[in-house]
């Protein structure tokens, strides 16, 4: 969890300073309880735990300076099913542990299915003191930062599956388990020491050649981001699925989720019907650790998220606040697959959210928490879903006009034709492949220079050519690996990054310590 890093900076350090509490042990030994609230013993094949009862146990006045966060809901008892790897996933049959995972925070374990459909656990609770150096990990920082975990709703992924049903996004299937204190099954010693007595999360892996889903029956294989932007680049043939992306996003805006880095996303690889040999990329996003994200209810986190500090840490509110912010970690995800719609396209996704969530959908979506955690936080959650919804199509407008403001329009590795029209109120760009003839549009949107401050285009590989003509918007060119050549009419307001152009005919730089680069948009993040 990216978030609780910088958190070290603000509320965590700050109250481990103030109440110079070192505390060994930190986390619940087992997340299971002896008893349920009636006083009812565990049965083998189910348990009563909480998901991190260890966040709930600081005073009153901790919570006003330092929030309250979702404390109740990891301290809520929630009954669960004993994780059995034979019978964990009844249509899959027994599941083999294959490959032990996660960051330096959470643990994650990869199953295989005998029909190699893979499935992923993961630990609901976290230990992102395993960032510091390892002397830090025995000292009060380690506890400060740990409980900044508290701002994450343990059971929120629960409440998204139902939403990305009915609009038509691709989705895993959570299911909460609890791991036995003695388990020994989990494909090493390691395994088994990092998992047992946990609550973790199981769901669908959508990775690999060997993956189906009745979601995208069509889809002949799965794909992290890197390489589906590897293979939109090598040829212009392959693209993004805009407008599904723009129906995942607006679903990221509407559960609040900002850590959306690219990271985040796989891609399902279709078949194309508009291009012949072509390759659709339709997102599907994964890990929902930080929807219903609750941070700045205290003074001190509250200070520490203002738009001078941490500020993509973004809290859910019945209003939408901050969207460059809320929607920032997924900026580059955006930049390549938001840039070919319009504000028509926008408000169309935003009004087909609307009409796809309608009160009955949200409740049944709210209703998926556990009842302890429901009684909580249910009622509340679903007026400000309720509400968000409502707020929608302003919102999309917002977003709409954020990503129009410096937009990118990027070629691939093939020669490729930008063609630029400027005028002083709007800019087409078309651009063409040089190997697949004159018939090869493959990308084509007008900037309105009320929306657009700057335009970047890139190129990659190969000899590109930019054809330019008329005056108007400002033209950042970030040229290739290849023997560019730039055509204008004008040269006014046309900008070449120093950085990025290693071979385009443009004037060669007249300091010294200046050069031109080629440039890499692989890495560019």
């Amino acid at each position: 969890m990216r978030s609780v890093t910088l958190l070290l900076l603000s509320g965590g350090l700050v109250g481990s300073l103030a109440t110079g509490c070192v505390r060994r042990n930190y986390f619940q030994p087992d997340a299971r309880l002896a008893t349920d609230p009636a006083g009812r013993p565990a049965t083998p094949d189910s348990v009563w735990a909480t998901a991190g009862r260890q966040y709930n146990h600081h005073s009153g006045l901790y919570k006003v300076f330092f929030g309250a966060h979702h404390r109740a809901v990891w301290a809520a008892p929630v009954r669960v099913p004993v994780l059995r790897l034979g019978q964990a996933v009844p249509t899959a049959g027994p599941l083999t542990p294959t490959k032990l995972g996660g960051g330096f925070q959470s643990t994650s374990l990869t199953l295989q299915s005998p029909d190699k459909q893979l499935f992923v656990i993961r630990s609901l609770d976290k230990d992102p003191a395993r960032i510091l150096p390892e002397f830090y990990q025995k000292t009060f920082l380690a506890n400060g930062l740990r409980d900044a975990t508290s701002a994450g709703n343990p059971y929120g992924a629960l409440v998204v599956t139902p939403l990305a049903l009915a609009l038509g996004v691709p989705h895993t299937h959570p299911r909460i388990f609890y791991v036995p204190a003695d388990a020994d099954n989990l494909g090493s010693a390691e395994a088994n020491e990092r998992l047992r007595g946990k609550l973790v999360l199981l769901e669908e892996k959508y990775t690999g050649d060997e993956v189906s889903s009745a979601l995208l029956p069509q889809a002949r294989k799965y794909i992290d981001d890197e390489d589906m932007r590897e293979r939109i680049y090598a040829d212009p043939r392959n693209s993004p699925d805009q407008p599904a992306l723009l129906r995942a996003r607006l679903l990221d805006l509407l559960v609040g989720d900002w850590d959306r880095h690219s990271g985040q996303w796989q891609w399902g690889e279709l078949a194309d019907p508009n291009r012949r040999g072509g390759r659709l990329y339709v997102a599907v996003p994964k890990d929902r650790d930080q929807v219903f994200f609750r941070i700045s209810d205290g003074v001190i986190p509250w200070l520490m998220t203002r738009k001078f500090a941490v500020r993509h840490l973004v809290t859910f509110k019945r209003k939408y606040h901050d969207i460059p912010a809320l929607t920032g970690q997924g900026r580059y995800v955006d930049q390549r697959g938001l840039n070919a719609l319009t504000r028509r396209d926008f408000a169309a996704a935003a009004r087909h959210t609307q009409t796809r969530l309608p009160d009955s959908v949200l409740a049944r979506a709210v209703r998926q928490l556990p009842p302890a955690v429901y009684s909580l936080e249910g009622p509340t959650l679903l007026r400000d879903l309720q509400a968000r919804r409502d707020q929608l199509p302003a919102v999309a407008q917002k977003y709409y006009r954020l990503k129009a403001e410096r937009p990118v329009v990027a070629g691939t590795e093939l020669p490729d034709h930008f063609v630029v029209a400027r005028t002083p109120d709007s800019t087409t760009v078309r651009v063409y492949s040089r190997t697949l003839g004159t018939d090869s549009l493959f990308y084509q949107r007008t900037f309105y220079t009320a929306e657009t401050k700057r335009l970047t285009l890139e190129s990659l590989g190969s000899n590109d050519v930019f054809e330019l003509t008329g005056r108007g918007l400002k033209i950042v060119i970030h040229a290739g690996a290849g023997e560019d050549i730039l055509r204008a009419t004008s040269r006014r307001r046309l900008r070449y990054e120093p950085e990025s152009n290693g071979t385009l005919n443009t004037p060669a730089p007249q300091k010294k310590k200046q050069r031109f680069d080629n440039y890499n948009r692989l890495t560019d993040e």
